[in-house]
């Protein structure tokens, strides 16, 4: 008859398992940082592509040590092609800004009215809403070019604005609706029973709650119109061609281009860039709302 002892295990100390969580955190931090640099490499290829000769450019492998040179950027700001990159920027400044004010406008209102004060069937709204963003950009293409040729819209600013803020609407409001479901309603009510009206309510209580989901939700309109391109593609010709179609006109069959073709793409980029940097924190607010109950 064989006996059985029990040997007790020894208990882990308290430094050892504060250790696990610790090293569990840096392995998860240097994946991140392992996907951040994949994710960016691309943008810095472009970049050092830019600043390099076209046959340097085109070498393959890539020649990373290569002499650095801004030719791309002079052929861009048309110091060389005598084609001028200012009006196109300024005609998707333009429109972007424009239609993502006018989406903000329009927004805000609707977001309010399906999360503070829903109305009846709000549920059937928004699926309205997303609903409008089923139908693909192309079956649509042609019906908004004859509109557009019959109303005299056709290569004119206020037709991409139009488009840009419809296009853009649906997701607004489906962002807007979920900040502002996290706007406490007893501040409402103690509002109300102070007397404030609805408009000053939406102004000195709402706003400054739901500023980071307001900056997230206009940085992400603006974006979405800036790199819109196949309205702006078919819809315009040379009145209000934007920045994108501009840079489609660098790609030939002939010669060399990638040089100038990543100049291009990095100085289109820019404001995009420039503004993501600005409202930084408050995207970060503004995509994080509502995550954590």
């Amino acid at each position: 008859m064989t006996a059985t002892v029990d040997v007790a295990r020894p208990a882990r100390s308290p430094r050892a398992v504060r250790r696990a969580p610790r090293r569990g955190g840096v392995i998860w931090g240097v994946v991140a940082w392992i996907v951040g640099l994949l994710f960016v490499s691309p943008v810095l290829w472009m970049v050092l592509t830019s600043l390099h000769s076209e046959p340097d450019a085109a070498t393959n492998p890539p020649s990373f040590f290569a002499p650095l040179t801004l030719d791309g950027y002079a052929n861009f700001f048309g110091a060389a092609s005598g084609a001028s990159p200012w009006p196109p920027l300024i005609n998707s400044f333009s429109a972007s800004v424009v239609s993502t004010i006018l989406v903000l406008a329009l927004a805000v209102p609707a977001a309010y009215a399906l999360s503070i004060r829903p109305v009846r069937k709000w549920t059937d709204v928004l699926f309205f809403f997303l609903s409008t963003k089923m139908l693909p950009v192309v079956a649509g293409i042609l019906p908004i070019y004859l509109i557009a040729q019959n109303t005299g819209l056709l290569d004119t600013i206020y037709l991409l604005v139009i488009l840009y803020t419809s296009m853009n609407l649906p997701i607004a409001v489906w962002m807007m609706r979920s900040f502002l479901a996290e706007v406490p309603v007893e501040i409402l009510e103690a509002a109300s029973v102070d007397g404030a009206s609805l408009l000053r309510t939406l102004r000195t209580i709402v706003m400054p709650i739901v500023l980071p989901g307001i900056a997230a939700t206009s940085l992400i309109c603006f974006i979405f119109s800036w790199n819109e391109l196949l309205f702006a593609r078919v819809l315009t010709a040379t009145v209000a061609q934007t920045a994108p179609v501009f840079l489609t006109g660098f790609v030939t069959s002939q010669g060399l281009f990638l040089a100038k073709v990543c100049a291009a793409a990095v100085a289109v980029s820019l404001p995009v860039l420039i503004a993501g940097f600005a409202a930084q924190d408050k995207l970060v607010q503004g995509l994080s709302l509502g995550a954590i109950k």
